[in-house]
């Protein structure tokens, strides 16, 4: 089912929570709403879902206008964050739920009822626990009940609002890897909620990146992260440094030194140089390149980040290097050079 946002307004007591938003969602498509707190990404998920009603714009499924349909018109499977599971109903009362309350003539067999039910326990991969009630699971298992419940009614589209939010770190890993293939088998129209950049990248077929109530960017994983669009975008997707530069005769300057980066048709002037601390060319010396004292070194994983103090006025560089790379230049003098980077204006 495709989905489609035109020119969307959403105001609380005169407050604007979402400013002209438009967007296409495609069938069978997993897509995620990426931004901060107040970003807008749960209003826009909860106008999709029929839970608000827009201030202005409107939602179409496919191409009949939901704007203003029910939930239950629109055939829409929420899962949230903390479960909303029924407490007094066993896990397969929990699944079977959603098509047990449909109106008579679009209700199932008792026998179909279950056998649909015990088919979607099977394929998230928890059979043998229909008999349990939700305390007695796993934050990890009682999600997994949470999205076969909303994938019982056989949904137009799925909505997940930071569905591993409430879950520790390691069993967040392991459900997105498993809620990428049930997708891949379900095929269902999908649109996630999520503030982890990594669940994103990970996740989506493409990436909606949301700031104060509008869209910034939208691509695949790989365009947010290596072609973003935005100072928003570059410094929210992934680690970024940001420097202020200047360009003079098609080069970046920092301070009073050109620093080896080229930048062909950009006008001269005050700029901001935003690079990744992995894109970075070590130098042993610096005949026009950047240079600093090592302020700090860290292990993180499998890879030292180390903090370079470029001067007075200017945040610390971050740099992620190899640990045996790192280990000769701890509180030393260190030059390097971006090796991808990307200029925006102040």
């Amino acid at each position: 089912m495709e989905v489609r946002v035109e020119k969307l307004r959403k105001e609380f007591e005169r407050f604007p929570a979402l400013h002209h938003v438009s967007l296409d969602i495609r069938s069978g498509e997993l897509i995620a709403l990426l931004g901060p707190s107040g970003s807008g990404k749960t209003t826009l998920l909860r106008l999709i879902a029929g839970l608000e009603a827009p201030t202005e714009g409107k939602i179409f499924f496919g191409e009949q206008d939901a704007s203003y349909k029910s939930v239950q018109e629109r055939n829409i499977g929420f899962v949230f964050q903390h479960y909303a599971l029924f407490r007094h109903m066993t896990v397969l009362e929990n699944v079977s739920f959603g098509l047990k309350i449909r109106p008579a003539k679009r209700r199932p067999e008792a026998a179909e009822i279950k056998k649909r039910a015990f088919e979607l326990l099977e394929l998230v991969q928890l059979s043998g626990l229909e008999k349990r009630y939700p305390a007695q699971l796993s934050g990890g298992q009682r999600q997994r009940v949470a999205l076969a419940r909303a994938m019982a009614v056989e949904p137009n589209v799925l909505l997940l609002d930071e569905p591993f939010g409430a879950l520790d770190a390691q069993v967040r890993k392991d459900l997105r890897k498993w809620l990428r293939e049930i997708h891949d088998q379900t095929g269902h129209t999908t649109v996630f909620v999520t503030h982890d950049q990594e669940e994103a990248l990970e996740l989506a077929d493409r990436i909606v990146v949301m700031s104060q109530g509008r869209i910034e960017q939208v691509g695949t994983p790989d365009e947010v992260y290596d072609n973003p669009n935005s100072p928003f975008v570059f410094g929210f997707i992934g680690q970024s440094n940001c420097l202020k530069v200047r360009i003079s005769n098609h080069e970046v300057w920092f301070e009073d030194r050109p620093i080896g980066v080229p930048a062909p048709g950009e006008r001269e002037g005050e700029a901001l140089l935003y690079f990744r601390p992995h894109d970075i060319q070590i130098l042993d010396g610096c005949g026009g390149c950047m240079a600093g004292v090592v302020a700090s070194s860290r292990r993180v994983a499998g890879t030292r980040h180390v903090e370079v103090d470029v001067g007075s006025g200017h945040n610390p560089v971050e740099i992620e290097l190899p640990p045996e790379r790192a280990a000769g230049i701890d509180r030393s003098r260190i030059a390097f050079r971006p090796t991808k980077w990307k200029i925006f204006r102040p």
